[in-house]
């Protein structure tokens, strides 16, 4: 039986360097640790990076080549890429416990003491050296780069009052306050944001990472430290903050560029995965693909968009946050009406609004529009580009009279009719609302025949919506909801030109009750 096969229950029982001796214990580099355990993984087929969606055939593969070669590792990439997700995934990849000398700051290996009161220790009480097993839960730390991080904070620094109670000249190492960095040795240590740190600070990880000794207010200690690096930054070219110092990159083996989702089936169960949705919620809120699939575009939109900032990205938390708020808003309207279950709906993503809006970087041109327009106008273009998913292109479709889908639609606003899409509306006064369309239900039954009501009823809201966003009807922001009419009389109308709605000289508020 070997130290890696003996059961926690028994390995948790020896409490001495003699009992290390016994079951034929032997040290080892975490980079040796991090390479077997990764090694044996994948001889046996397992997921080695759980949960995460998307990476399969590009990060995934270049983290565990990285790993292999006993590399420290960069991820590079824009903000919400799942990278400080997959340095603390590693853990699993470290041995479950690992001995430890009792009493050590430097989590010392009682075979290969680092720190001087361990190396005493051991030299004191030989095999009846005390020790401490340490779970591999522990044996991770992040520090996230701030302008003011100190190299006291990293490194280390001399310790007056440790000087003073101890008795100890400041000549004696034992009057040194170690860093984060000591303080993980035999740990994985991540920084996040590595540009951020300052460049002075930045130089004082060389020696670290190459030679493993450090140099505190004039004491040059060689502690070969026994740490996996793993650092993450954004793309440099995109910010004025700070860039990684040439010689400090130099050193770190592997740089390894993340990516957003590279298709939509991803994205979803990416968002899927880490929304909070409350039970009472997925419980009684029916919620459809299309909804996710919305919310998935909403996001590609705003990679693409001219009014958001490309290089500052467009994080995965905004998904996720535009799925929770989708949901939310879907179960406030349930309680308001006192309904034990619904659906879904279009008008629902009214809701969404704030989760995209602090979540983007605006250009110019995108601050003189406004966070909430240009929320609303990645709204619509999402609604635009799935259309077509699900419905013939409105455009071609004019061009062929005869064949027109949508012209009884069309023929019922041009008629002279409106249709108010209130956001807190029951179910019941939602289906009221759509099935008064004349021809929209027919429509919906034409091309998707096989869907519940519930699909089929939020198929018709989106050929609502779709419709507007293609100009053949008119879409007009009320206080509490929508409104649908035909695209002449919208272009026409004098209250409210901008469609923004302000509640001020608004004649509509005088003769529509549903307002």
């Amino acid at each position: 039986m070997t130290y890696k096969t003996i059961p926690s229950d028994q390995l948790l029982k020896i409490n001495t360097k003699a009992g290390l001796k016994e079951i034929g214990y032997q040290p080892r580099s975490i980079k040796d640790e991090l390479r077997e355990n990764l090694v044996q993984k994948i001889q046996q087929k397992e997921a080695v990076f759980q949960g995460i969606w998307g990476y399969e055939e590009t990060v995934i593969p270049d983290v565990e080549r990285a790993l292999l070669s006993k590399h420290h590792i960069n991820l590079l990439g824009l903000r919400g890429q799942a990278k400080t997700r997959i340095a603390r995934l590693m853990v699993y990849l470290l041995d479950e416990y690992v001995p430890v000398v009792a009493g050590s700051e430097l989590n010392d290996d009682p075979f290969q003491p680092l720190s001087r009161f361990a190396r005493d220790l051991v030299e004191e009480r030989g095999d009846d050296t005390p020790i401490y097993w340490l779970h591999r839960s522990q044996r991770y730390t992040e520090k996230l780069a701030t302008p003011d991080v100190s190299v006291a904070d990293l490194i280390g620094d001399v310790d007056p009052i440790k000087a003073a109670s101890l008795k100890l000249p400041y000549s004696d190492e034992r009057v040194i306050h170690y860093g984060l960095i000591p303080r993980s040795h035999r740990c994985i240590f991540v920084i996040n944001e590595l540009p951020d740190l300052q460049a002075r600070i930045q130089v004082s990880l060389f020696n670290i990472l190459q030679e493993g000794d450090i140099q505190i207010r004039g004491f040059k200690l060689r502690l070969p430290l026994d740490i996996q690096f793993v650092f993450t930054a954004n793309p440099e070219d995109y910010t004025n903050r700070g860039s990684i110092v040439t010689p400090l990159k130099d050193r770190i083996d592997s740089q390894i560029i993340t990516h957003y989702p590279r298709n939509i089936a991803i994205g979803k169960k990416i968002t899927q995965q880490e929304a909070l949705l409350a039970q009472a919620q997925t419980d009684s809120i029916q919620i459809h693909e299309l909804a996710l699939t919305l919310v998935e575009q909403i996001a590609i939109e705003a990679r693409d968009s001219e009014y958001v900032d490309a290089k500052s990205g467009v994080s995965a938390r905004l998904t996720i946050s535009a799925l929770e708020n989708l949901v939310s808003a879907a179960e406030r309207r349930q309680l308001l009406n006192k309904e034990k279950k619904t659906h879904l709906r279009i008008t629902d993503f009214w809701g969404v609004i704030p989760s995209i809006t602090g979540k983007i970087e605006l250009v110019y041109e995108g601050e003189q529009e406004g966070a909430a327009a240009v929320a609303q106008h990645l709204l619509g273009k999402a609604i635009r580009t799935q259309f077509l998913e699900l419905f013939p292109d409105p455009e071609k479709a004019k061009k062929q009279k005869a064949d027109n889908p949508y012209v009884p639609i069309l023929k019922w606003f041009g008629d002279g009719n409106t249709l108010d899409m209130l956001n807190d509306d029951s179910d019941q006064q939602y289906e009221k609302m759509l099935h008064s369309v004349k021809g929209l239900e027919k429509l919906v039954n034409k091309l998707h025949p096989k869907l519940d009501k519930q699909e089929k009823l939020l198929l018709m809201e989106f050929a609502l919506h779709g419709l507007a966003e293609y100009s053949q009807l008119s879409k007009k922001y009320l206080t509490k909801g929508l409104q649908f009419n035909d695209i002449l009389s919208g272009m026409f109308s004098m209250d409210d030109p901008q469609g923004l709605d302000d509640d001020e000289g608004d004649e509509w508020d005088d003769y529509n009750p549903r307002r």
